[in-house]
């Protein structure tokens, strides 16, 4: 803004983002604003939102994908669609149940010594505290929910659809219990599906374990990552193919230390090229040695306890932990001559997801559900086009695991969570029900002496009911009716297949359509130097820090403009800077505009074309231009673009051009009517593009602005949202100023690298190639005096280059600025000297830094960019600075 803004009521204050937010977001709740009316006879518009685990505040992740779904709810309730937002949280079984454990290890307590009902009761005493500092984050954010519909997985009703849903898919056989390979966490001491399984990176080795074949001196040499397993081994397998050791099948080998007799089968399974072609066979600890085990009948010993230490099958080694095991196992071994060598290996080991530590494969008791059949709509509906990814890409991914989907483990060895409705007689009779069964549920057994089973559910198995229980399911509720298939789902994409996938495939099975029509995969954050932002890494930023500092409004639009649309977004503490500018811009181009409005009243519904000057029409067409732009990007969910779209339309063409191009000399000479009814017209739908993205600022803009219109509506919330009928569009016109504003950028940034004082006017001579540019500039010529201090302009084909002047060149013109009376020749020669110098050593600094060998080797790429991006800044501007001072040398 210029000093003439500055010098009205007292200066224009800086936007106060923590004076207004609050007061707003309470008057929306109090208001009813965000809650679904069902006998609407608007088209329903439904997004669930993905419900936050309840272990931890928000991150910048939740905040990304929050502002995201709230832009979407906005926009559409705008558009006038019936726009519900559910809200809720996740209880986050595992997650949870280890935090609470260590609290209680705190107070030397374990959960198995305050029992099951008091670890309970305490779990979800802490568990609802923190949804609901969750829920309060969200408000903070000014997410738009139906909090009258805020649901909670363990919700009683949500809890019922749970076991609806095991009953339902056990009685189809669906869900079975099986004895099978498991991933098994020994510390949080659970079994996990195998998309909870996370692979890691890192240096192992491989160690060659000598087997002695029985009643010779001869040896098989096994490779193995992990030795201790070799307690539990029954067989040792070659390939059938490989004639190296075609001899040996059928005789046995002796099992080294344990001294157990174990055959030598031929299985397909066996890569003769690893290894040295022979492996060992543990079929209690390895999901591929299970399955050789039951083509050979072969014995499962299992030599692990639940916390990963070794048990009584491991003999002398009982009672140690597994890795100490193997330290101790692997000495024994070189002592007594059966380890033949080892070698540095990289292994891909598989992680827990919430504790990070390494898994076990473990034979163990588990529930399943068989999920072949249940992926094949699933499968249809993407390639169908009935549920969309954005980017399309994503559908690849999905695709490529539901086509090659495993049964699902669903138990884990947990108290907190959804317990598994299944119940035992003494005898072992098994019956599975909703509820406790009832006598002729279980004839022949009383039901008061039922137990049922110890485990839970997988948090997943409530999650992936989600879009339809949180409506009411299995009862088929109003909601459901009205508010169910929901429109879209945006998330990460590391949740693609736990949560997107099962989704669709629950969806079709329970209520025979997909829960969601679009599925928006957005971008991971991650820090300035591209690495994931973490809570371990101590590298995340607090979104509520943020909104501390700068605003809500600030951090969504920063967060929308930061995220490149399909890509990751890396982020600072300065990137919110961006935001608070551009909100404090707004905020001060409406007080400008309000000033001059003074104590008028305008109806700015209708714009009187017969009243309005070129930069009227241009600005009107570049908004309807504006418009159109960005129900295209929103179409495709291209939410940055949008983002992008809107900032330079309100920096650039509302506030940097068509404000300064109608503003009159003088602070007290008034704006031209038609020109002012315009620039509030545009003001006005500026705020309504926005209000999806800056929800606060641009209803307090509004309230303020009602004042001096004749709007009736209380509220920004219900639009109407801006269209565009192609009335004022003008290609033309938008060209013409295209070359009036090459003009005046290009004067303007002469005088800016000349130091010219900004109170001195200079001539303006233009060369042109077509007269008709000469013409448009001769005719508006009085905005050349305004926005590029010019005295006089001087324009055509044969125009000269006057003596002491700077030069610059654009499209169909050059430009010359007389500069002579304008700045000190001479000082200014010293000032582009000095500073050239000073870039030149930096240049050679930074040059010989990057052409350093140990440098390039040992730094970051992140930090070897950053050198780079400096010295290409430095060549730029040397560049530059070269150019003006051969100028000014020319003179």
């Amino acid at each position: 803004m210029s000093k003439e803004n500055n010098s009205n009521n007292k200066k224009a204050k800086a936007y106060s983002p923590a004076d207004v937010e609050d007061k707003i977001y309470q008057r929306w709740i109090e208001a009813g604003y965000f809650e679904a009316k069902l006998d609407s006879k608007k088209q329903p518009y439904t997004i669930v939102i993905p419900p936050p685990n309840v272990t931890n505040i928000l991150h910048l992740g939740h905040a990304l994908n929050n502002t995201i779904q709230d832009i979407l709810i906005r926009k559409h309730r705008m558009q006038g669609f019936e726009a519900v937002w559910i809200p809720g949280a996740d209880h986050a079984g595992i997650a949870t149940q280890v935090i609470v454990e260590k609290q209680l290890a705190s107070e030397n307590l374990t959960r198995r010594g305050i029992g099951r009902e008091k670890f309970l009761e305490r779990t979800s005493d802490w568990a609802l505290r923190h949804k609901d500092m969750i829920l309060n984050q969200l408000k903070k954010m000014g997410c738009s929910c139906d909090w009258t519909r805020t649901r909670f997985t363990l919700d009683e009703k949500l809890s019922r659809a749970v076991a609806e849903v095991f009953t339902h898919l056990y009685k189809k056989g669906w869900i079975y219990k099986g004895h099978r390979i498991v991933n098994w966490c020994p510390s949080c001491q659970t079994s996990l599906s195998d998309d909870e399984v996370e692979h890691k990176d890192m240096d192992s080795h491989l160690w060659y374990i000598k087997y002695k074949l029985k009643g010779t001196d001869e040896f098989l040499t096994v490779a193995t990552t992990r030795p201790e397993t070799m307690l539990g081994d029954t067989a040792l397998a070659v390939s059938p193919k490989d004639s190296r050791f075609k001899k040996y099948v059928g005789k046995t080998v002796i099992l080294p230390i344990i001294e157990r007799e174990i055959p030598i089968v031929a299985d397909s399974y066996v890569d003769p090229e690893f290894g040295t072609g022979v492996v060992k066979v543990t079929p209690a600890h390895d999901p591929n040695d299970f399955e050789i085990g039951k083509r050979h009948d072969l014995e499962e010993i299992n030599i692990l306890n639940t916390d990963g230490s070794l048990n009584e099958n491991a003999g002398k080694f009982k009672g140690l932990d597994r890795y100490e095991g193997r330290k101790q196992l692997v000495e024994e071994l070189k002592k007594k001559g059966y380890l033949e060598k080892t070698e540095k290996y990289d292994l891909s080991a598989g992680t827990c997801y919430r504790c990070h530590n390494i898994i076990e494969p473990y034979l163990s008791d588990q529930w399943f559900v068989k999920m072949d059949e249940m992926a094949k709509p699933a499968i249809a509906a993407v390639k169908k086009g009935k549920v969309r990814f954005h980017p399309e890409y994503w559908s690849k991914t999905y695709l490529h695991w539901m086509e090659n989907i495993r049964d699902w483990c669903i138990s884990r060895q947990l108290w907190w969570g959804h317990r598994i409705p299944v119940w035992y007689a003494e005898d072992g009779s098994m019956f599975v029900s909703v509820d406790r069964p009832k006598p002729e549920d279980c004839p022949g057994y009383d039901p008061a002496t039922l137990t049922q089973d110890e485990d839970v559910l997988d948090t997943w198995f409530s999650s992936w009911l989600w879009p339809f229980s949180t409506l009411g399911w299995p009862e088929k509720t109003e909601d459901l009716q009205f508010l169910y298939p929901t429109k879209v789902l945006s998330t990460a994409p590391e949740i693609i297949f736990l949560w997107v996938a099962r989704m669709v495939m629950a969806g079709y099975e329970f209520v025979g359509e997909a829960p969601f029509s679009d599925v928006y995969i957005h971008g991971t954050v991650r820090d300035a130097n591209g690495i994931r932002m973490s809570k371990s890494l101590g590298n995340g930023i607090d979104p509520l820090e943020i909104i501390d500092k700068y605003g809500a409004d600030a951090l969504r639009m920063s967060l929308v403009l930061a995220t490149p649309d399909g890509q990751d977004p890396w982020i600072s503490r300065n990137t919110f800077e961006q935001g608070r500018n551009f909100v404090n811009k707004l905020h001060q181009v409406s007080r400008f505009v309000m000033m001059r409005l003074g104590d008028k009243k305008l109806n700015v519904d209708e714009i009187d074309d017969s009243d309005l000057v070129i930069f009227d029409k241009w600005i009107l067409s570049r908004l309807e231009r504006t418009i159109r732009s960005v129900e295209s990007s929103f179409a495709d969910y291209r939410l940055s673009t949008v983002a992008k779209t809107l900032y330079n339309f309100v920096w650039n063409d509302y506030c940097s051009w068509y404000i300064e191009l109608i503003k009159p000399d003088t602070p007290r000479t008034p704006i031209r009517e038609g020109s002012l009814k315009v620039a509030v017209f545009v003001l006005d739908q500026i705020l309504r593009l926005l209000h999806p993205i800056t929800p606060y600022v641009t209803e307090n803009i509004f309230l303020d602005l009602k004042k001096v219109t004749a709007a009736e509506d209380d509220t920004i919330t219900f639009g109407p949202w801006p269209v565009s009928d192609g009335r004022h569009i003008d290609d033309g016109l938008e060209q013409s100023l295209e070359q009036i504003q090459a003009v005046v950028t290009a004067v303007r940034s002469v005088r800016s690298e000349l130091n010219v004082h900004p109170s001195k006017k200079s001539d303006l001579h233009v060369r042109v190639k077509d007269q008709a540019f000469a013409d448009l500039l001769q005719r508006h010529i009085d905005y050349f005096r305004s926005l590029a201090k010019v005295e006089n302009l001087h324009a055509g084909t044969d125009v000269k280059k006057p003596p002491v002047s700077a030069s610059a060149i654009i499209s169909g013109a050059e430009i010359f600025v007389p500069l002579a009376g304008l700045i000190d020749i001479e000082v200014e020669k010293k000032r582009l000297e000095k500073e050239l110098g000073n870039l030149r050593q930096l240049l050679e600094k930074i040059s010989k830094k990057l052409a350093n060998p140990d440098f390039l080797a040992n730094a970051p790429d992140d930090v070897i960019n950053k050198e780079k991006a400096k010295k290409d800044d430095y060549q730029e501007r040397i560049q530059k600075l070269n150019k003006n001072l051969e100028q000014i040398l020319d003179w």
